[in-house]
Parts: structure tokens; C-alpha cells; sequence
């Protein structure tokens, strides 16, 4: 199995809506990819290693596949769409890591 992993990278001007993150836009991923997510789930960063610092990542969001081609082709038909709302809860550009679920 393989993790998309969908990092918001904390700055001084990022905005995030967790709520509509978890209640509007993981359901809208969820419903246009189908069977093939497997799960999906959110976290919000509190703060980083060292005390006082902040995080690195405002919240990433994680969706689990069966492997990189099922991943791909649910994820393509749809991928203006999911990017398009990307503005409805945050201001900041994600980076995106696909891995290989070990363990």
C-alpha cells in the first residue's frame, strides 16, 4: 500500500480551515476517487521539534491506495476539480509526497 501525503507548509501569512479541510474537502476527494482511497485522515501542526518553534507543516492530509497506478488513475479525472478547491481553505501552496507504506 502506498500514503499520499498533502503538506501545507506553515509560514507567517498561512491560512488554513481545518474544519472545512476535514468536513467539505477530504468528503469531496473521498467521493470523486472512489473504492480505490482506501482511508484518508488529517493533522493539524501544533509545533516543531524544538520548544517554542513552530511547525513545519500548517496540516498535511494523508490518503492511503492500494499503490501509485490505482492512486493515478482515480486521482487524474479529478484533479482540477480537488485543486480548485484548494482555495476554500487555504492560502498556501501543498507539496506532495507519495511513500511506500512499510511496516
Amino acid at each position: 500500500m502506498i500514503k499520499v501525503s498533502v503538506l501545507y507548509p506553515k509560514n507567517e501569512s498561512a491560512t488554513f480551515d481545518m474544519d472545512y479541510y476535514c468536513k467539505t474537502h477530504l468528503p469531496l476527494v473521498a467521493e470523486l476517487v472512489g473504492k480505490a482511497l482506501i482511508s484518508s485522515s488529517a493533522d493539524a501542526g501544533l509545533a516543531g521539534g524544538a520548544p517554542g518553534e513552530a511547525p513545519t507543516y500548517i496540516a498535511m492530509g494523508h490518503l492511503v491506495f492500494e499503490s501509485v497506478e490505482s492512486f493515478q488513475q482515480a486521482f487524474a479525472p479529478h484533479q482540477e476539480v480537488i485543486a480548485a478547491d484548494l482555495v476554500n481553505f487555504t492560502n498556501v501552496s501543498p507539496v506532495i509526497q507519495i511513500s511506500n507504506i512499510a511496516g
